[in-house]
């Protein structure tokens, strides 16, 4: 969870001293849903995870079985202007959803995709998570080479036995991660954060709606938390990388036996690769999207070469991971829309030289769909992803 700095009280039970809720995330870092002092009520076993993305908001209703087990009952999509900028405008989007979604739950998983959010992994000496938040909101600039005072932050362990780390980080367990270490160990952090602007937005917005906002967190980290629930042997005993294919920015997660070991994000999405595609209006941007799934050499062209940039970085990403970990990566998981077309798969396997295939976020959950409505998850899932990841961490937790 994201919290201010100095917080001292589990923000589920009240509201912090500003009125608006925290983020939080999860990944291996295992950022505690609950303070180990704090207690709540039991959860229910449905919830609706909401990704609130920059092209269109995205819905899914899960409910739990057992310990591992979940079903879909249901999932809408609700495109929405790039520039939703007022709490009444997001708040007018997510009820068209929920009509669009239906059903009775109230709990909500919130997921913000935000090119201005912040996510990083660094390395510090064990601290405290409430030490290092402070510390990261008033030396932002000298431990990120970026202010933070005006982010909500969170941050969680994310070193070997990542679970055991982060029992440390909030007062359990410490001396045992400490036995037989050296006194200048470092610990490896992942560090989250979210403008405190778009935190209260959202906040207002969503307290203008039906739900009950139970948590809120980073998309990147619910894309990363859906994947290890979908594929867990993967995640688990593979070197993978994640390429999210959003609408403004793209993102790479890459993960190495459990843990999340390299974040990164860059401007380059779906709305920069529609303008490549119909020269920047020129061209009706459906026919071009058609041409694009029918294969046309013409356009495979101009795919290829407004793709290399993101070729490159993908490129850089990895070879910074291999060389640093002397691991191989030898399979590319690809979501977000762009996704559905075999020619985008193509051309960043060729471009790449490693298989590129789409994964599905519900590969281990049931699927209790009408079957109209089953039919359009075979072309909504991919983007998916993070609306999953959101509500399997409430699950979870």
């Amino acid at each position: 969870m994201l919290r201010e700095a100095g917080q001292d009280c589990h923000p589920c039970l009240r509201p912090n001293a500003e009125g608006y809720a925290p983020i939080f995330a999860r990944s291996q870092a295992r950022f505690p849903l609950q303070a180990p002092e704090s207690s709540m009520a039991k959860r229910g076993n449905s919830v609706i995870g909401i990704d609130l993305g920059k092209r269109a908001y995205k819905a899914v209703l899960l409910n739990k079985k057992s310990e591992t087990r979940y079903a879909l009952t249901s999932f809408a999509s609700h495109e929405v202007p790039e520039e939703v900028t007022t709490a009444d405008e997001v708040a007018q989007h997510v009820k068209q959803l929920l009509k669009d979604l239906g059903g009775s739950t109230k709990s909500c998983a919130l997921a913000v995709s935000e090119p201005g959010s912040l996510l990083r992994i660094i390395e510090q000496p064990s601290t405290p998570p409430e030490l290092l938040r402070n510390a990261l909101r008033y030396n932002g600039l000298s431990m990120l080479n970026q202010d933070c005072k005006d982010f909500v932050l969170d941050v969680a362990s994310i070193s070997n036995n990542g679970t055991a780390g982060a029992r440390a980080a909030s007062g359990e367990g410490a001396v045992a991660v400490q036995v037989q270490a050296p006194a200048t160990t470092q610990t490896r952090y992942l560090v989250g954060g979210l403008l405190r602007s778009r935190v209260k937005e959202i906040s207002e917005a969503m307290a203008k709606t039906r739900l009950s906002v139970e948590l809120m967190q980073l998309a990147q980290v619910c894309s990363f938390n859906a994947f290890e629930v979908a594929y867990p042997e993967v995640h688990q005993k593979e070197a993978f990388l994640l390429l999210d294919l959003g609408h403004l920015q793209s993102t790479v997660l890459i993960g190495c036996n459990g843990e999340l070991t390299l974040t990164r994000a860059f401007d380059y999405g779906g709305k920069h690769f529609t303008q490549a595609l119909t020269a920047d209006g020129a061209l009706d941007a459906n026919a071009a999207h058609l041409m694009i799934q029918e294969g046309d050499p013409g356009m495979a062209d101009i795919c290829r070469n407004t793709l290399s940039r993101l070729c490159t970085e993908v490129r850089n990403s990895m070879g910074f991971f291999e060389g640093q970990h002397e691991t191989s990566i030898h399979r590319l998981y690809v979501s977000g829309g762009l996704s559905r077309a075999e020619m985008i798969l193509q051309t960043l396997s060729d471009e790449l030289g490693l298989p590129c295939e789409i994964w599905d976020p519900l590969e281990n959950c049931e699927v209790a769909l009408p079957a109209a409505k089953r039919k359009n998850l075979q072309q909504e899932f991919v983007s998916l992803n993070v609306a999953c990841g959101a509500a399997f961490e409430y699950l979870r937790t």
